[in-house]
């Protein structure tokens, strides 16, 4: 379970998209529908939501036409009809109405078998809608807002690519390309598919903050707050053939300035209370189940003893490497360990 002290309201909506159960992918496109919606009232009727909903699912068969474990879907079938152009929106719209919400809207606030303070009341036997309540409000004004598409699009991108590889999504091996800011997977016929940018499928269990100074960070480049993607472990480590440091365990978001700021981290070692953060942020990946689970699993451990006992000697050949007095913090920021 995504486990937070205090859970907010965008702790709880990362669980849904995150650790929710999908035997589809419609609970990622109605969230996705649900942040782009330019809503008039707190009321938005199926035939408002629908379009915009088949849409985004039509959109994604068009780069991979597994969208459902299922063998076949009536509802995907019209996605494709709308894509080459067989019916128009009006029919592409009437059959989301009709088969698009199935199930969707029942389960979307379900997680791990437990449910989430709703983000809208589903209304459609009296007001053929749903009405959103003031937790989406409050969700569209936190300052994680701009971050939540961005997420939602990652992972609907890593559940996709493992079931058209036709592999449970939790078993799938992802890979870094720290240059293209990339994660990819290799095919049964070793060719390389990218699956995502690293920044968004990394900030979801960062809640949308710094790794090293908790700053609010955004996925998002050209702002001042933009995020960089760092190496716990820095990159030159891999160039001395210590490690192999360009994989998902050792990668975080940090923001400009403690990564590459005035007294930033750079290719130093950061202190060892960040070693703990490592570990609890990899072993959330591997206890909600997420996609890049067996990735980390392979790459560290499979238990969690392992998993502290691989990260232990990771840190002690770094700071072999590059030894110094003092280990690397922030000038600022909110303590870790309590």
């Amino acid at each position: 379970m995504f486990i937070d002290k205090d859970p907010s309201l965008s702790t709880y909506w990362r669980a849904i998209v995150l650790l929710g159960n999908n035997v589809a992918s419609y609970k990622f496109a109605l969230a996705k529908t649900l942040l782009e919606v330019q809503a008039d009232s707190t009321l938005i009727r199926m035939e408002d939501l629908a379009l915009p909903f088949a849409l985004n699912v039509a959109q994604h068969l068009e780069h991979n036409d597994k969208q459902v474990t299922s063998k076949s879907s009536k509802f995907l079938d019209y996605c494709r009809q709308y894509n080459s152009e067989q019916i128009a929106q009006d029919e592409l719209r009437a059959q989301a109405i009709k088969l698009g919400f199935v199930n969707v809207i029942d389960a979307f606030h379900k997680v791990s078998g437990n449910e989430v303070p709703r983000f809208f009341e589903d209304k459609r036997k009296d007001e053929k809608g749903i009405i959103l309540t003031d937790n989406f409000y409050q969700l569209l004004k936190s300052s994680q807002s701009s971050n939540f598409g961005y997420e939602v699009e990652s992972r609907w991108r890593l559940w996709e690519t493992a079931i058209s590889l036709g592999i449970s999504p939790n078993l799938i091996q992802v890979n870094a390309d720290i240059e293209s800011n990339e994660l990819f997977v290799h095919n049964p016929e070793a060719r390389r598919i990218s699956i995502s940018s690293s920044r968004d499928a990394l900030n979801g269990y960062q809640k949308g903050s710094c790794f090293y100074c908790s700053k609010d960070i955004l996925i998002e480049q050209g702002y001042e707050n933009s995020c960089d993607v760092d190496h716990f472990f820095p990159h030159k480590l891999k160039s001395s053939g210590i490690m192999n440091v360009d994989q998902v365990w050792n990668l975080v978001l940090a923001c400009k300035e403690c990564n590459r700021g005035e007294g930033g981290k750079f290719e130093r070692i950061a202190h060892l209370d960040f070693l703990y953060a490592l570990n609890d942020r990899n072993n959330y990946y591997v206890e909600s189940h997420h996609p890049l689970r067996e990735t980390i699993v392979n790459q560290t451990g499979r238990t969690e003893s392992d998993r502290k006992a691989f990260l232990q000697s990771m840190y002690n050949g770094a700071v072999e490497a590059i030894p110094s007095k003092e280990k690397w913090k922030p000038r600022l920021r909110k303590e870790l360990r309590e």
